[in-house]
């Protein structure tokens, strides 16, 4: 049986969103690393080029792609500057995300909106502009970065990411529906507590350290690695009878 592994993406190209920091950064920089010419995506410019730079300085070959993912005009910019590069899109990871902290009676009808349209729309959008490329090539991944959120686990104060999140997850069951038949595949992943800047303040709470602990069997806080290892997995022709799955990577605290 010919297993492909170690996953190696030579000659693919890959687009990974909301990779200027966190674990976008990581995914992009793994994807590199791995082999892959990486379409660098984050809002950010300045850390969209950081990423890039970083890619190219080790030998791998990157392109920075400034844009917000909600804004259709900057998402066909981001894949028309891919082909132009590259001439294709082999991997799409959604993964460019926000999560404002308020209660639903508090929260501003502007901060749910901007949370749905980068997390959802976003996604949508960006699945949309990579799937007619990738159907015209007849193959192609997609990992969607959802969370646990999105799953069974309520996150206090967060209404309109897990939402957002919970949306993300049903939209990648219909899309890799979809596009299967164009021989893309479609999954996502639904991290925990994963240590990031996200998380450093609830982390230095000794109270809510204990309680993660007893919530989660592997006894430990997910690591940037954890999720990463998982997508370049996902993408990888390794996972190729994996459709429409949302794999949780929470160390077990949701068994379901």
């Amino acid at each position: 049986m010919d297993v492909p592994l170690p996953i190696s993406f030579a000659d693919r190209v890959v687009w990974v969103t909301g990779a200027g920091r966190g674990i976008g950064r990581a995914i992009a920089l793994a994807f590199a690393q791995a082999g892959a010419a990486v379409l660098v995506n984050d809002i950010d410019p300045v850390t969209a080029a950081d990423t890039a730079a970083t890619i190219t300085a080790a030998g791998g070959a990157a392109l920075a792609a400034p844009g917000d993912v909600s804004c259709p005009t900057d998402v066909q910019t981001m894949a028309a500057a891919a082909l132009a590069r590259w001439q294709r899109i082999d991997v799409l990871v959604n993964n460019a995300g926000i999560e404002p902290v308020a209660s639903i009676l508090e929260m501003t009808e502007a901060a749910w909106d901007r949370t749905l349209d980068t997390n959802l729309k976003g996604t949508f959008l960006c699945t949309q502009a990579a799937g007619q490329i990738m159907r015209s090539q007849g193959r192609g991944a997609i990992v969607n970065i959802a969370s646990t959120a999105g799953k069974a686990q309520p996150l206090y104060l967060r209404s309109a990411y897990a939402a957002s999140k919970a949306g993300q997850v049903g939209f990648t069951k219909e899309a890799a529906r979809e596009l299967a038949a164009y021989g893309v595949r479609v999954n996502a992943v639904c991290p925990g507590v994963v240590v990031t800047p996200m998380t450093e303040h609830l982390r230095h709470d000794a109270q809510q350290m204990a309680r993660w602990m007893q919530e989660i069997p592997a006894q430990r806080l997910g690591e940037v690695a954890d999720v990463v290892h998982l997508v370049l997995f996902l993408a990888s022709d390794a996972a190729s009878y994996i459709v429409g799955q949302a794999i949780h990577v929470d160390g077990g605290k949701l068994m379901a």
